[in-house]
């Protein structure tokens, strides 16, 4: 019985892993292929459809449009939520975890629903500029990642350790930057990346806040593929999925991916 139990385990998890990484070698090997449709299998070998990509301006200004949004985002909710996490776990009270919800609420909306609701506020209502108003919204998505693992590394840190720092003499400004802040690094970084990531990969959002100037690179390839099907599309995301996949090489060399996970 164990062993039956054992092999269907192993089936369960063999097909989950084909389930998710087929799609991926499928987009890997259709972005070489000489067809001018995505197709499989494919007709030949050629590069051309990753030169096609640096020859898109879309593209290229999509690119530093969602690193940009992405740095600020993912800066703007290390620095809101460092305090934030601090005053929640350090200020027990009875609105603290009403607070902490608030806090949360962004990532128990539907993201569709967040950038709607958003794009007619900021942009309709207030004529917020479009640059501004999809950095709020990346911020918005950023927040509660940020403030999850930031309280999760406050909580594990020992408030002991600060209290002697008082008690030595250090105000308590001192004490956070020599005591709390180098001890929870980890989750700061971590935080920042995953903030990183998850703007940079949203298109819910993005769709609803962008425009003809103002474009993140999910939503120009969005739009690129409303009148082309070619591999430039499979192309394209081969790379994105190199630059993850480099970028994750290197948390786990400094910080090691079971930290990230924690």
């Amino acid at each position: 019985m164990t062993t039956n139990k054992h092999l269907l385990t192993k089936i369960i998890g063999i097909v989950t892993i084909v389930f998710l990484v087929f799609p991926l070698i499928l987009i890997v090997v259709t972005s070489f292929g000489t067809e001018p449709t995505i197709s499989f299998p494919i007709k030949g070998f050629t590069f051309a459809w990753y030169a096609n990509i640096f020859s898109q301006d879309s593209f290229t200004q999509g690119f530093i449009t969602s690193v940009v949004i992405a740095l600020l985002a993912s800066l703007a909710s290390a620095l809101v939520g460092l305090p934030a996490a601090y005053a929640l776990t350090r200020g027990e009270t009875k609105f603290s975890h009403f607070l902490e919800s608030v806090f949360l609420a962004p990532v128990m909306v539907p993201e569709v629903v967040l950038g709607f609701s958003l794009y007619s506020s900021l942009v309709i209502y207030a004529r917020f500029p479009l640059f501004l108003s999809l950095l709020f919204g990346h911020f918005l998505i950023c927040m509660p990642y940020t403030i999850r693992l930031l309280i999760g590394g406050l909580e594990q840190f020992d408030s002991s350790i600060e209290e002697a720092s008082w008690v030595l003499g250090t105000s308590r400004l001192s004490g956070f930057f020599k005591m709390v802040l180098p001890n929870i690094s980890t989750s700061i970084i971590s935080g920042f990346l995953l903030s990183f990531i998850n703007s940079f990969n949203n298109i819910p959002v993005s769709v609803f806040l962008s425009g003809a100037n103002v474009n993140m690179l999910p939503t120009s390839i969005l739009n690129y593929l409303q009148n082309n099907y070619d591999p430039t599309v499979s192309a394209i995301s081969t790379c994105l999925m190199l630059l993850t996949l480099i970028f994750m090489l290197m948390a786990e060399k400094k910080l090691g991916l079971k930290s990230l996970i924690n």
